[in-house]
Parts: C-alpha cells; structure tokens; sequence
C-alpha cells in the first residue's frame, strides 16, 4: 500500500502535518510493507530536505499512491478521482463553505475518511489537534489581557520554538487578583489546563466561585449541565442535552457575573443554547472583559464572537452596548480572541502529537483488517455514496438544508 503525505494548499496557509520525518520513521520500521511518498512543500513545519535525510521521497507530483492524508481541506481540482484521503472535511456539521467539497468527494468516488470521526467504540474521538489548540488558546487568552491592559507583551505563539519556551514566557508574569472560567472538559479544556497549571492558578468550586472573593487569582472548570438546564424543569442528563438541545436554556449569566477571564473548551452542537446573547453582555452585572474563544462557533455560542481571528491578527473588541467591532483596548471593549487554527502556532509539537495518535489509532487498522472498526467508523463516502452512518447529510449534499 502506497501513501502520500500532501502538502496543505488551504488559506491561511498551515505549517502543520500529519506526521513528521520521525514518526514517518517509526511507522516504517513497524510496517517494513508501508510506503510513503512526500508532497513537496515549501511552508511544512518540517523542510523537505528532513524528511529526505530520514529516508523518503519528496516529488512534486504523488498521484500514483493509494491513500492521501492531509491535515485541512483539500482542494477539489487537486482531488485525485478513486483514491482514499483523510483530512478534515468540516461537513460533519453541515457548514455552507464546504458543501461542495463533500459533492466533489462523492462525484469523484472518492473513499474519505474524516479525522473528526475517527472513534473508538464509544464514540470518543482518538486523535486531533484539541490539545493544542487548548494549550495556545489559553495562552493568547493571557497575552490578550497583557496587551489590554498594558501588563506585560507575551511574544506569539508561533514566534517561539516549542511548547517548553510558551511556558518559560508565562512563568514571568505577575497576574492580578481575577476569576478566570474554562468551560468544557475535553482535549480542548485539557490543554488549557496544562497553561492553568503552569501558572499555578489555583482550581476552586463552581460554589467558591460565584460566592466568594478571592485575594489571587483563581480559576473554575464548568461542564456542558452546570451552564444549562432544561425549561420544564425535569432531570437533566448530557445524553439527553445532546439528543434534544432544544429543551434546554443556558444559565451561564450565574457566571458571568463573576468572570474576568473566558476561556471556552466546550463543544458547541447545533440546536444548543448560546450561552450568552446580545442582551446579556448589555447587562451591568456581566463582567467579561477578555474571551479566549477556543471552540470559536461563529453564531452560536458566544454573541461577542462576531467574526474569527487570525494568527496574524489575533485580537478584536467587542462593544457590548452596539455589538459592533472595536479596539480590542478600549475600556468598554471586550477583547476577543477566535483563532480557528490555533494548533498551527505550535505546529511542530502539534504535528508530533498528531501523528504520534495517527500511527497508534489508524496505522495499525491497515494491517489488521481494521479489527476495531477504526476506519469503517471514519469512513464518509464511499463509491460515490454517503457510508450508513453519515447518511445524514444527504440532505445537505442535495442542498436542502
């Protein structure tokens, strides 16, 4: 079996890859069968000459392999008719911006398999870039209240060589006495808490943190049913919550009230109540001042989401009373930070990671004639058809909805 890592054509232009030279290295000393092909590309994290040097081919051109594995979308003219490709799609929740993509995947027979969907049993996702997407989310959160407040200048992201150096940055900050809130509790929020932990923020009680004032700063981690609760008042479960959003209000202005600091790890599902509107930041009891919008749901979650941001241009404000653009450092502003590709600032430590779940997860379903289900479950199209479990977006696909 012949596979090609390609090179990302996507804008903003992405440095990240699905495995590096050494990973590459691993999977072939584990499967000697496996042959890989490298897409030559000028912006990867790791030169092309490194990947020559451990070993492998870099063409320019790799239409003659089998399976394609990328990390973004991948262009429609540069599909390859009847191959198999792994990238993210962003389809599996219906976005407008990428309907054709999916319509060109079947047209051309294309077998796709989406890194989102890739499970296990439980439907627990195995691999992706939610670790460090939390990890750089949180840390422009704390660079954006620097630069707000003219505290300190934490240098960005992907100006730094590693994970270890964001670290070394952070430790030099002094911050002052405010209650930080992260919601969600997977690997988004796990990675926000790694940046939490290296500043020694203490963790306290959903109860603490909206009775209490503190004399350092704290910070509190809230799940999907602490911020909502269903309108006719019967038991709420997150099974429920997820089957019928629609039966649920959210009850996030309890913290609000008390937050200086957002920073968002939780998954947003269509249906879901926001869990603050127009109105509620219009209010005097909210206190936001800086959101760190991780899961960056446009139109949904967070009303002061107005647009993303770039890693360019990380930082925007939001006027509460206007809802309209400003100063991120005005002092009715809340700053807003809503990079959509946080990950590709650490895009050496994130590609490492990614492709380390890779080769654990998906490489071995190759050889063991996928006997966890691993790729059936990823599996979207097929011979010109949506698989059983992505049926429903057939609708989507015909431009019904």
């Amino acid at each position: 079996m012949k596979f090609a890592i390609i090179k990302e054509r996507k804008s903003p232009l992405d440095r990240r890859v699905v495995f590096s030279p050494k990973t590459l290295l691993q999977i072939k000393q584990q499967y000697p069968a496996v042959k890989f092909k490298v897409e030559k590309s000028k912006i990867r994290i790791f030169p092309d000459e490194v990947y020559k040097l451990t070993g492998f081919l870099v063409l320019k051109h790799v239409a003659d392999s089998d399976v394609f594995i990328g990390v973004n979308e991948v262009s429609i003219d540069s599909l390859v008719p009847n191959k198999s490709y792994f990238f993210f799609s962003h389809t599996l929740k219906k976005q407008p911006y990428n309907r054709e993509l999916l319509r060109a995947l079947l047209d051309k027979k294309i077998t796709f398999y989406d890194h989102e969907a890739i499970t296990d049993i439980k439907q627990n996702r195995l691999i992706g870039f939610g670790r460090y997407a939390g990890i750089v989310g949180a840390y422009n959160g704390f660079r954006a209240w620097g630069l707000k407040y003219d505290s300190w200048e934490l240098p960005k992201a992907n100006m730094l060589s590693d994970q270890k150096a964001l670290h070394a940055h952070l430790k030099k900050i002094q911050l002052p006495n405010i209650k930080i809130l992260l919601t969600g509790n997977g690997n988004v929020a796990k990675g926000a808490l790694e940046i939490l932990d290296v500043l020694k923020i203490p963790k306290v009680s959903i109860e603490d943190y909206v009775s209490k004032t503190f004399t350092t700063p704290v910070y509190c981690n809230i799940n999907t049913l602490d911020y909502n609760t269903r309108m006719d008042g019967k038991a709420k479960s997150i099974k429920d919550f997820f089957k019928h959003p629609e039966r649920y209000a959210s009850t996030f202005n309890q913290f609000a009230e008390h937050t200086d600091l957002l920073i968002t790890g939780h998954f947003f599902s269509n249906g879901a109540p926001a869990l603050y509107t127009e109105a509620d930041v219009k209010s005097a009891r909210f206190k936001i001042k800086v959101v760190a919008d991780i899961s960056c749901d446009l139109n949904g979650a967070l009303a002061s989401t107005i647009r993303t941001s770039t890693i360019e241009h990380p930082f925007y404000g939001y006027n509460p009373q206007t809802g309209l653009e400003t100063d991120f450092k005005a002092p009715d502003a809340i700053a807003v930070m809503a990079i959509n590709n946080l990950s590709s600032e650490l895009a050496s430590d994130a590609s490492i990671w990614f492709g380390q779940m890779f080769l654990k997860h998906v490489i071995p379903a190759f050889f063991n004639n996928d006997a966890d289900g691993i790729l059936e479950r990823a599996r979207m199209t097929h011979d010109g058809k949506l698989t059983p479990r992505f049926a429903y977006l057939q609708d989507y696909v015909d431009g019904k909805e």
